[in-house]
């Protein structure tokens, strides 16, 4: 099945107001930063957002945040977002902050139907006992708080340094799995069919989100024709996507980075000096 449709503005289309999305990428590394700009001028609102980050001020998730546009957001890390924080104190914004490695098996979950999991992740911290403060007023009272979780015992074995092996309860937190009603991803390289291979760090997110939405859009910086992949370099396969965008050389060269560290450059006029 050919799922390449003809432009960015036809993939989003039929995401309306109230829509949860799972948004790909590290900071800004490997985000689907032109189906985020579609969305923006769609002028589509009160979004639950589903991502590692928010971007930052001017870039990627932090452009429909600018906006409006987000209601909720669940995330593992948010500081590099000034409105972020203002919008959250202030009563703007509802945020599940949740642990990065719990976030990720949560997209994973929701993709492979499995309702939940147990981790010890969280175990003894608000995150198992609730409290976590998910909206505040605009006096900066906590009107909204996060659930107590179900917690449970489980005997785990263990082996020690003498090759020995111990047994011993611990408690563990029961998560539940995420899905979406879609999910924006970007490929390093992808096929018609919807089969795609990302590029180093953003292999990490893109693939959860897109196993996690129930469609899939994929914003491909490189498309192929089908059987130019080889199987073993797939990192998703395309039965977890539904459309394809193919990205213009400018769109794919358009990146930007959070933090640039540079080597002061060495002023050869006053070697010797």
């Amino acid at each position: 099945m050919d799922k390449v449709v003809s432009s960015p503005t036809e993939a989003v289309a039929d995401i309306s107001d109230g829509a949860t999305l799972a948004v790909g990428g590290f900071g800004l590394c490997g985000i689907p930063s032109v189906l985020i700009a579609e969305l923006q001028a769609k002028g589509v609102g009160d979004l639950e957002c589903v991502s590692n980050n928010c971007g930052v001020d001017d870039w990627g998730l932090g452009l429909l945040l600018a906006g409006g546009q987000i209601r909720r957001m669940v995330s593992s890390y948010v500081g590099e977002n000034k409105e972020f924080a203002r919008q959250y104190l202030s009563g703007e914004l509802e945020v599940e902050l949740t642990p990065q490695g719990t976030l990720a098996e949560k997209l994973r979950a929701g993709g492979a139907g499995i309702a939940g999991f147990w981790t010890r992740t969280g175990v003894g911290t608000q995150i198992a006992e609730g409290g976590l403060p998910w909206r505040y007023d605009q006096a900066g009272e906590m009107v909204v708080a996060s659930p107590a979780k179900e917690t449970r015992s489980f005997a785990v074995a263990s082996r020690r340094a003498d090759g020995s092996t111990v047994t011993e309860e611990h408690e563990f937190v029961l998560e539940e799995a995420i899905a979406t009603d879609f999910a924006l991803v970007r490929a390093w390289k992808g096929d018609r069919h919807g089969n795609l291979v990302f590029r180093t760090t953003s292999r990490n997110f893109n693939p959860l989100c897109a196993m996690a939405g129930r469609v899939t859009i994929a914003e491909i910086e490189e498309l192929v024709e089908p059987g130019e992949l080889d199987p073993d370099a797939i990192h998703l396969p395309g039965i977890y996507v539904q459309r394809v965008v193919e990205l213009t050389p400018e769109q794919a060269a358009d990146k930007r980075i959070e933090k640039r560290t540079i080597t002061p450059t060495r002023d050869s006029s006053k070697e010797g000096v």
